[in-house]
């Protein structure tokens, strides 16, 4: 059983002093696996002082020591690679391939910001000036709970690589994540102030920090209208925002496409962490005239998906989050009939043979309408719409016809046509023939799913501002 009741500020851990103590609740069992006592403005007010007086010091370190910090705390995250990958699958049904891929992801996140510091001009000459790349300052890092250490080690990485000290927010339904991380990331004995973790309620924490005049720079990671009240609140003191939102991501099958291949990893996009990640592919447009052959091959894929026990490596669709979660996707999936929608596999309740825990039937529907429901929203659950396109510019049409636009998915023998295609989506990445990112690539979205960019030399450029110094 944990018992959380400190946050990590100036280089220690302090009792919060918030008195407001919840839960924790393996979504697997409904079982009680530990309490947390959740900061309030006063711990967050004491972080934020602690990360302003480290950034004196920290906006001025070279590059060379920013870099000497993040093999630290690289080696640091990387011996608690378990620990991460265990605490992800107890706290939120993390499959364990997807609970290994996110506790790897976290210290190579370091490793991957070390490397785009190394060859970046943080001075160069333009003209008869000097342009100085300097740290924005003291950054607010917000992270959700269904990636909690991935998210934090890859802001964190390059907040330092800019020289700015940090205040995290992580989700309070993931403390056992953020536990394991603090722990490790105290051990890389950075300067104290350098990172600060309170977690705490949005309305409260989440509050503080994007009001405090203290505070220059926020990068969020969470739904679109967190991340709204979010930007309105920075306002006043005119933060540096960058926003990674909700998702609706389109997986596109043309009709050269090996459905062989392509088909089960659309599943896998629409899948992915029992649905919930912001990147699922949970709108897949096929061919018309493929239709009934991509609903044959679907359903029977899917009848074979193994839920239950997320640490059994066999399964692939693990518990959703929470009780408030299942009920949200339930409600998803009574729309989608009440809305028209064919369901040709799974539905309501839990998958059979499980009395317990957050279970969702993986559940896909077809005849899906763009109007529906179900195509509209971000459900963040194992649910997929099949919609049919007549050709090809009704496939970018459809793929298009969304307020969101974080990532695309393309599936065709023909790269060169698949980059034609890409060019057309409003996504901030598309992936051809492919479902794994490419880390050092610039990530984030368009429309409303967001603003700005991660990781990469976008990622290090959005936590710097640029000097121009002009002599005679």
């Amino acid at each position: 059983m944990w018992t959380i009741k400190h946050s990590y500020i100036d280089g220690a851990f302090v009792p919060v002093q918030g008195r407001e103590t919840i839960e924790c609740i393996n979504p697997a069992t409904e079982s009680v696996i530990g309490t947390v006592t959740l900061a309030n403005r006063d711990d967050a007010r004491q972080a934020i002082a602690a990360a302003q007086r480290a950034q004196v010091t920290m906006g001025r370190t070279s590059k060379a020591e920013r870099i000497d910090m993040l093999r630290r705390l690289q080696a640091a995250v990387l011996e608690s690679t378990e620990e991460i990958r265990d605490t992800a699958i107890d706290e939120y049904g993390a499959p364990l391939a997807r609970a290994q891929w996110v506790s790897q992801y976290a210290s190579q996140s370091f490793a991957n910001a070390a490397q785009i510091l190394e060859n970046y001009e943080l001075v160069r000459p333009v003209g008869r000036a000097s342009v100085v790349m300097e740290p924005v300052g003291v950054s607010a890092l917000f992270a959700p709970w269904n990636s909690t250490a991935g998210t934090v080690c890859s802001k964190l990485a390059t907040a330092i690589a800019g020289g700015c000290a940090s205040v995290i927010k992580p989700s309070e339904l993931s403390p056992l994540q953020t536990q394991v991380l603090a722990l490790a990331l105290h051990r890389a004995e950075l300067p104290n102030g350098v990172i600060n973790i309170v977690s705490g309620r949005g309305g409260e924490v989440g509050d503080e920090i994007s009001t405090s005049p203290h505070i220059a720079k926020v990068s969020f990671t969470g739904s679109t209208a967190t991340g709204k009240l979010i930007a309105r609140a920075g306002i006043e003191t005119m933060k540096r925002v960058s926003l990674s939102l909700t998702g609706k991501s389109a997986s596109i099958v043309l009709d050269d496409a090996d459905l062989e291949t392509a088909i089960p990893m659309a599943l896998n996009a629409a899948f992915m962490n029992n649905g919930q990640a912001c990147v699922a592919g949970t709108r897949l447009l096929v061919p018309r005239a493929f239709l009934p052959q991509v609903i044959e091959r679907v359903r029977a894929l899917v009848d074979a998906i193994v839920v239950g026990n997320p640490h059994d490596p066999a399964t692939a669709i693990g518990p959703l989050v929470n009780q408030a979660q299942f009920d949200r996707v339930q409600g998803f999936i009574r729309r989608g009939l009440e809305q028209g929608a064919r369901l040709i596999v799974g539905g309501e309740g839990r998958p059979h043979g499980l009395s317990k825990g957050y279970f969702v039937k993986p559940t896909v529907f077809a005849d899906v309408s763009n109007d529906m429901d179900i195509a509209r929203e971000e459900i963040f659950g194992p649910v997929l719409s099949i919609i049919a396109f007549d050709d090809e510019e009704d496939a970018i049409r459809l793929a298009n016809a969304s307020v969101y636009g974080l990532q695309a998915y393309v599936f065709t023998r023909e790269v060169e046509r698949g980059r034609r295609i890409a060019a057309r989506l409003e996504a901030g990445s598309v992936l051809i023939n492919r479902i794994a990112p490419e880390l050092l690539a610039p990530f984030g979205g368009v429309k409303q799913s967001g603003i700005g960019r991660e990781f990469g030399l976008s990622g290090l450029e959005a936590f710097l501002e640029a000097k121009s110094i002009v002599e005679d």
